[in-house]
């Protein structure tokens, strides 16, 4: 576990913005038009707005957020959004009442947690594909990180690329301006230990400007887990090392960001 940087006193509210977005990518071989059509149809029900809106609201409650308002919506023929406003504090009037209004909304909408899905199909090699990007921004003590790992476990994630920055400034009692409120020197200090035994990580950091970027992909290569409707053994040696072959390029490609032909 990090341990936070010794507690400041602020001078007013902490006005650190700190930022966690994800691309997760699940990757499958689904072999005839009806398998992919199934495929599309289970990551729709699997991950749908409603399915989307418990994992962001469990990741509300997770960071200590307070929920404003939530948007979302499914999508003709694939897809889903969810996106949900919070606060740091219990947003109440005068009265002590809880208080969820239009104002409020959008002068808090510079917190916030959302999700877009987007689900496709190769028409011709049989590849599918399961994208999902997050994000999640806060203002304040309460930090992203803290659903990190929820947030991986929650999809079948066989790419992960995160990025995590702080921006902005908050200042002590003395005048001082602080960059940062917490230690961190990569991504990888805030995942479990299941999850970096899981996965091959790389980072990309810039420390001097409070960036981080780390990319993972699962370690164990195992047919049986790509394959939609389908078993290893039921496929021939030959058509089970085209199918690897197609699957692991698909897995580089996305990882590097390129294309390797």
């Amino acid at each position: 576990m990090v341990k936070p940087l010794p507690r400041l006193r602020l001078q007013g509210f902490n006005n650190l913005t700190k930022a966690l977005s994800f691309n997760i990518y699940d990757i499958c071989y689904a072999v005839s038009e009806d398998q992919r059509r199934r495929y599309i149809e289970y990551i729709d029900e699997a991950y749908d707005a409603d399915r989307l809106t418990q994992i962001l609201s469990d990741v509300a409650e997770i960071i200590g957020a307070n929920i404003l308002n939530i948007a979302r919506q499914d999508y003709d023929p694939q897809g889903a959004s969810v996106t949900i406003l919070i606060s740091e504090q219990p947003v109440v009037d005068k009265l002590g009442r809880d208080v969820v209004s239009d104002a409020v909304v959008a002068h808090l909408d510079k917190s916030h947690i959302t999700v877009h899905t987007y689900p496709e199909t190769h028409p011709h090699n049989g590849i599918a594909t399961f994208r999902a990007d997050i994000d999640v921004a806060t203002c304040g003590v309460i930090s992203p990180l803290k659903a990190l790992n929820f947030l991986i476990d929650s999809f079948e994630s066989d790419i992960v690329i995160a990025d995590y920055r702080v921006r902005g400034f908050t200042r002590d009692v003395r005048g001082r301006k602080h960059f940062m409120d917490h230690r961190i020197n990569s991504i990888q200090d805030y995942l479990a230990r299941h999850i970096r035994q899981k996965y091959e990580m790389f980072d990309v950091n810039v420390y001097q400007e409070n960036i981080f970027h780390t990319k993972m992909h699962i370690k164990n290569f195992d047919l049986d887990t790509y394959l939609f409707e389908a078993n290893a053994s039921d496929l021939s040696f030959k058509e089970r090392q085209r199918i690897e072959a197609l699957l692991k390029r698909e897995i580089e490609e996305l990882f590097h960001g390129r294309n390797l032909m």
